[in-house]
């Protein structure tokens, strides 16, 4: 038993032997980057001067070009932009009062793709609702009323599913308008937006959320059989696709050029806030990531590149665009890595080998290789692999071309209060970010798409 105990711990440090030069290339990548906060000033600067950037407005197109303009200041290569036409939806002006039973104005953001109301708005009873299946029980009620989701948030793929489809199914049993708590946990009165759909054959309804606190309000007035009467103006519509643009600039690879590892997050956010935490920061975080091997003289075999999408929040026009453009490459694409969950403190990442069909040979060897890089972040508190990866943006791309994919900070935050306390409101701002956070995710990003881009062999090889 001791001889194979032996030959099984030779085993193992032999397999992550090609490890060892890169060592102490993270831990320079580490102390270059928390050597000062210059990212975290660069996200200040896209996010003060920018401020929110819906697909379809100057704002995020203005953003788009300062970001391809200091990109080449930094002096990454071929620095472009790539056209993609994104939807525009337009909020307008919008309000929520409640009538009965006393007057006062509420807090409301309507949902992005909502239709508006007629010019007088909407006035109607509240019905309160905790699931798809209450509404079932209770349809005859919703006839001509305004229906509200008093969902809680448990998480965020089960909770969001009544901001995407709570208008359609509202609308199907007769009700005027849908109203949804707002998807995140309770926080300050403050309502979260996100986009809604509609189906076909049924009547499109206004949809807007409220603050946690306010469907709370709504549910014990309902319980002791108080008369709930609000009124609803919404000016929001739709028009005509507009133009803009993914960012891409790179680190030419010194000997496998054509080989290319991608890094990114989505430069749109919704329409209020500052659009730091979604996806500012992610932007920022793999933007910088070149930009610290740049400065540091890091040139790996293969080419990394950041791509900075857009229309990621009502329309992953972005990330679709980005896999018809580079179709014919997408072979020679190593990995695609996405932040696109906040910066807060690194936790550690998500990793998939097999993003397509059919599956690719080499998963288990991809996974061992994944979890030994992971190691290299040990000092960041990021050297675990937490979940599977993926990411709006580059999943398009990574189905068609059966790439890895990577999501920073995978698992622990996903569901955190952290992240979606804020996302999607008005106090998505820079100052919920520190600048050692924004440094941290910038190494962890830095280190993993290097050796990534540089190892002997290509992932799962």
């Amino acid at each position: 038993m001791k001889l194979l105990a032996l030959i099984a711990l030779i085993a193992a440090t032999q397999s992550t032997s090609w490890l060892d030069p890169y060592r102490p290339i993270a831990d320079r990548l580490i102390a270059q980057s928390q050597s000062s906060d210059f990212a975290w000033r660069r996200l200040a600067e896209l996010t003060d001067t920018f401020g929110p950037r819906l697909s379809g407005t100057p704002n995020l197109e203005q953003a788009i070009d300062w970001a391809a303009a200091e990109m080449a200041r930094d002096g990454l290569e071929n620095v472009h932009k790539e056209p993609v036409m994104v939807p525009k939806w337009v909020r307008g002006r919008e309000s929520l009062d409640l009538v009965k039973p006393v007057a006062q104005p509420l807090v409301m953001l309507g949902l992005g793709g909502s239709v508006g109301t007629p010019p007088a708005g909407i006035e109607a009873e509240v019905l309160v609702v905790q699931s798809f299946d209450d509404l079932t029980k209770r349809a005859a009620e919703a006839k001509g009323r305004i229906v509200l989701f008093n969902v809680p948030f448990t998480d965020y793929g089960t909770t969001v599913a009544y901001r995407r489809s709570g208008a359609a199914r509202a609308a199907r049993v007769g009700a005027v308008a849908s109203v949804i708590r707002s998807v995140g946990p309770m926080g300050f009165r403050t309502p979260h937006t996100g986009a809604t759909a509609y189906d076909a054959g049924v009547d499109k309804i206004p949809a807007a959320a409220i603050p946690a606190e306010d469907a709370d309000r709504f549910q014990r007035l309902q319980d002791r059989r108080v008369p709930i009467r609000v009124r609803l103006k919404m000016e929001a519509h739709t028009e005509p696709d507009a133009p803009s643009f993914n960012v891409v600039g790179e680190l030419r690879g010194r000997e496998l050029p054509n080989q290319v590892v991608v890094v990114g997050g989505h430069i749109d956010s919704w329409d209020v806030g500052a659009g730091a935490v979604d996806d500012g920061g992610g932007c920022i975080v793999t933007w910088e990531a070149l930009r610290l091997m740049k400065t540091m003289g890091l040139r790996p075999r293969r080419t990394v590149r950041v791509v900075l999408f857009t229309n990621e929040e009502n329309g992953t026009r972005g990330g679709d665009g980005y896999r018809d453009a580079h179709r014919a490459e997408l072979a020679n694409h190593v990995a695609m890595l996405e932040s696109d969950i906040g910066v807060f403190n690194p936790t550690g990442i998500g990793f998939s080998f097999n993003a397509g069909t059919p599956p690719r040979p080499g998963a288990d060897a991809a996974g061992r290789a994944m979890e030994a890089i992971a190691t290299l972040l040990k000092p960041l508190g990021a050297d675990h692999v937490l979940g599977p990866g993926g990411g709006t943006d580059i999943e398009p791309a990574a189905q068609a071309g059966n790439i890895p994919m990577i999501a920073l900070n995978e698992g622990t935050v996903l569901d955190s209060a952290e992240y979606f306390r804020v996302h999607h409101t008005d106090a998505d701002n820079v100052a919920r970010i520190t600048p050692r956070q924004v440094s941290d995710n910038a190494a962890v990003v830095a280190i993993l798409a290097y050796v990534l881009a540089d190892m002997p062999g290509r992932l799962g090889q």
